[in-house]
């Protein structure tokens, strides 16, 4: 006769680890279901795929456990939950019930005590037990062929033979390794200094805790020996906090546990709809009820249907001929969402391997090129795709992140300006610019469905070229046919506003971006080369002025080796300390840079080695790859909440200024051969902005009278007397007020008492009276509308619902800084597509953009002509109820610019 089989779930372990490792989804009314979800999958799981005869819960129990009378420190510095977890933790429970399942909790003890009680008592009565849980606590109840672990999220079993793997220690010898080692999450101290690989000697050595300590004599190295002795109070506690309860049950009817007698998960239907969970009850009723039983009274099998049905064909179109047929037959007029699949995430440099297409939500296409394999099937010829391509771009073409697609349609076919319709990926990012915009992502998002990974589809060391052509028809028509239906999910939830402003400017502004980067910038090679040799030069100096100070030998680098120099050999005054040691981070050594001579030498040993390693080094060779020494950003349209550009590869918007190596760099930056860089910039263009949005007289008379504001915000609060040298007190409080500085931040800025910055504060307050009850109302604004809109309309969201303090306290400066960063960058977008259109090309041509500046080249003889046009074109290009101002230079450097 068949052993049974008892199945115990860790309940919350599962529960947290569910949480983190899903992406955060919500259903349509904004409630939190990504625990929701992961829990269903594993009822779903477990249920088609694992027997088991008996299921329980074990839960915690309210309130402290007896470890906390054994240490009152015993998971003490546990953080609370997340909000988004603890409202998905009660539907959950309450779902376990509903569903049919059984829980079990006893006070003063914890889930996993239930769980080791529960596995000896299922052991005594040959019954094998599999803990559904991932928990290293758990490792010590593992006994082959009675009681193993089960990983959901892997779907792998955890064994002795896994347990000795990832440990080096077998799971009877688990509770003295953890004695050993300690636990910092749950304050289990262990033997400080003793770590995994030696616990795992001393265990294979003397066996267990007392075999280690019996010979304790005998114990080498000698530094070892001593920890142990020091601690050996320590180990035994740990070992009373680690070790299970195995004896809580002497009897126990296990047929409670029984699974239910209607299908668990259809029994909560309602509640399932209700949280937008559809994927499930469909799987369940595709593959058959697997719960022993009948449909539960009531409910009705059939296919419970999102707004989209989740499937579709895709075809692989092999020759032009078939390509064609099925291009030229696609209806006038028709939305097409087009995706390329390359060898390179280098958009100037990929080659194309294939393209995909799709037109409606039941099937998709494929068109391999360049496929290159032993065996390889036929492909679509270059002039066939490049015929294929124009014919397609004839519709309504959308795509996800298209300033992609189109630079790899424009370098390898020579086809330019090309007209697109939408773009999924700017519209995401419009809808909610603080959630993540990947296509898997929003998949997930609208429509609980898990995409094919690019890894299980292209191998280590591999490129697309080297897919299957079969196993790319389905990951590139799966692309495109989910871009289309993400395309109408979004298109008919969006207000108008943020369409508009999608087809106006954010569509415009992509191809602007693209013709910014392929036109790259110069870059001074024998400039770069001298400079890399004087930032090598002043590392080498500062490092033995600093190893000198110390008196030792030690790796700069190493914020562990330099937390021991400064806090134990020199014996400075101590920050928090972290697992892996003492914090050695900019804040930590700024609060000690009067402690000793030592700390200002380290902090511009850090600045000088990440300018070096961050772009002295990097940038030189990026501009040493060709002959005309050019370098190419990428600018990321949809990389931050507020509207702002980010940049990579390389970052060209964060090269510092404040430090005299970091102008340097800017004067490597050169133009071409026969022309001039220009910059221009707008000036105080947030304190603009806050003078428009607040209409406070005394802000709008300054700006119409176009008088130095910092010098009539210093004349307001400390007057005449001492405005001139109060001027950058004043500029410090204008800007820091868009950002949600308080008296602390400005106290510390200034090196003045929070008292006298909090009377600066009031006084700035007192002389511009509308702009205290503006800021505020901004805030409150926000917190009423759950969103914030910039000068244009654009949305940033805030989720007051389930804020924390710390994150509400946030949102208030958030929600400001946003109104303010946002509709900067909306003005900075606008001048930049309307100087895009109007410049010639041949004359001039933007070639980067650092928020509020941009960089201009132009032939000199027309830079003069080029700067006052655009000066013109920025300064109106939107009316505000003072006017806009830039300033503008002219040189032959970025460092000679300003």
């Amino acid at each position: 006769m068949d052993k049974k089989t008892l199945t115990i779930i860790d309940t919350f372990g599962f529960f947290f680890r569910s949480f983190y490792a899903l992406p955060p989804l919500k259903s349509k009314q904004g409630f939190p279901t990504g625990l929701l979800k992961g829990f269903m999958d594993l009822i779903y799981s477990l249920g088609k795929d694992y027997h088991s005869d008996y299921i329980v819960f074990a839960l915690d129990s309210k309130g402290d456990s007896f470890r906390t009378q054994i240490d009152p420190n015993y998971k003490a510095n546990r953080e609370a939950p997340p909000p988004d977890l603890t409202k998905q933790l009660p539907v959950a429970i309450e779902w376990i019930k509903k569903m049919g399942f059984h829980t079990i909790s006893m006070s003063g003890y914890e889930a996993d005590d239930i769980i080791a009680s529960l596995s000896s008592f299922a052991k005594y009565h040959d019954i094998d037990v599999r803990v559904v849980s991932h928990d290293k606590d758990l490792y010590q109840l593992i006994d082959d062929g009675y009681v193993h672990l089960f990983d959901p999220q892997k779907r792998v079993i955890i064994d002795s033979a896994k347990c000795f793997e990832k440990f080096g220690v077998t799971p009877v010898q688990f509770i003295d390794y953890q004695s050993l080692v300690g636990d910092s999450a749950d304050n289990v101290p262990g033997v400080k200094g003793v770590g995994a690989k030696t616990a795992q000697k001393l265990l294979n050595a003397y066996k267990t805790l007392d075999g280690i300590y019996g010979n304790i004599d005998f114990i080498t190295p000698k530094g070892v020996q001593t920890k142990l002795i020091n601690d050996k109070e320590k180990a035994y506690l740990s070992k009373k906090l680690v070790t299970l309860k195995q004896d809580m049950f002497d009897s126990i009817d296990l047929s409670q546990f029984h699974l239910p007698s209607k299908n668990p998960i259809l029994a909560i239907k309602d509640e399932l709809l209700a949280h937008d969970l559809y994927q499930i009850i469909n799987k369940v009723q595709k593959d058959g009820l697997y719960y022993k039983t009948d449909v539960p009274d009531g409910v009705e099998l059939k296919q419970i249907e999102p707004e989209v049905e989740l499937r579709a064909k895709y075809t692989l179109l092999d020759s032009d001929e078939r390509l064609l047929k099925i291009v030229n037959s696609i209806p006038k007029d028709s939305v097409v969402a087009f995706d390329t699949e390359t060898n390179s995430l280098d958009d100037k440099s990929a080659k194309i391997v294939g393209f995909s297409f799709a037109y409606n939500n039941l099937e998709a296409f494929y068109a391999p090129i360049a496929h290159f394999y032993l065996g390889v099937g036929e492909q679509v010829s270059f002039d066939g795709a490049k015929q294929a391509i124009i014919k397609l771009f004839e519709h309504k073409i959308i795509g996800q992140n298209l300033k992609y697609d189109l630079n790899i349609i424009k370098h390898n076919f020579k086809l330019d300006d090309l007209d697109v319709y939408a773009d999924t990926m700017l519209l995401a990012w419009l809808a909610n610019p603080s959630l993540n915009v990947g296509l898997d992502s929003l998949a997930l998002r609208y429509f609980d469905y898990k995409m094919i990974k690019f890894k299980d589809t292209v191998g280590k060391n591999q490129t697309f070229e080297d897919v299957d052509i079969q196993n790319a028809v389905d990951y590139a028509s799966e692309d495109a046919w989910m871009t289309y239906l993400v395309y109408h999910k979004i298109i008919d939830k969006l207000d108008t506003t943020l369409i508009d402003i999608h087809n106006k400017i954010e569509l415009p502004f992509m191809k602007t971006l693209i013709d910014i980067q392929n036109r790259g910038i110069k870059i001074d090679i024998e400039f770069f080369q001298k400079l890399l040799e004087k930032a090598d030069n002043t590392i080498k100096t500062l490092t033995s002025e600093i190893l000198e100070l110390s008196g030792i030998e030690f790796n700069l680098n190493s914020p562990l080796q330099l937390g021991r120099i400064l806090f134990e050999e020199l014996g400075l005054k101590k920050g928090k300390k972290t697992k892996s040691g003492y914090s050695t981070d900019e804040r930590v050594l700024k609060s000690l840079i009067d402690e000793h001579e030592i700390i200002p030498k380290i902090l511009e040993y850090r600045e000088i080695y990440k300018l070096k390693s961050t772009y002295i080094k990097p940038l030189l060779e990026l501009a040493s790859k060709n002959s005309d020494n050019i370098i190419y950003t990428s600018f990321i349209q949809t990389g931050t909440a507020t509207g702002r550009l980010s940049s990579k590869n390389p970052n060209l918007q964060n090269i510092p200024v404040r430090t005299e190596l970091g102008k340097e760099i800017r004067y490597g930056f050169i133009p071409r051969d026969g022309y001039d860089l220009i910059s221009i910039d707008y000036s105080q263009i947030e304190l603009r902005l806050l003078a428009h949005f607040s209409e406070d007289s005394a802000l709008i008379e300054a700006f119409n009278s176009d008088v130095d504001i910092h010098y009539a915000t210093a004349l307001k609060i400390f007057g005449k007397d001492l405005a001139k040298q109060k001027r950058a007190v004043a500029k410090s409080i204008n800007f820091g007020l868009l950002y949600g500085m308080g008296s602390k931040k400005l106290a510390d800025e200034l090196k003045i008492t929070t008292k006298e910055a909090k009377s600066y504060i009031d006084s700035y307050f007192d002389s511009f009276g509308s702009v205290k009850e503006y800021l505020t109302s901004i805030q409150n604004r926000a917190k009423e509308d759950g969103h914030i809109k910039t000068l244009l309309g654009r949305k940033r969201i805030f989720d007051y619902s389930s804020a924390t303090p710390r994150e509400l306290a946030s949102y208030d400066r958030e929600s400001v800084n946003t109104l303010f960063q946002g509709s900067a960058s909306d003005l900075i977008k606008l001048s930049m597509i309307e100087l895009n259109k109007t410049l010639n090309t041949d004359e001039a041509n933007i070639l980067l953009q650092i928020h509020d500046e941009l960089i201009i080249e132009a032939k000199k003889s027309k830079s003069d002509k080029i700067a006052n046009l655009a000066k013109e074109i920025m300064e109106n290009i939107y009316k505000l109820k003072i006017p806009l101002k830039t300033s503008v230079s002219i040189g032959k450097s970025w460092g000679e610019l300003k």
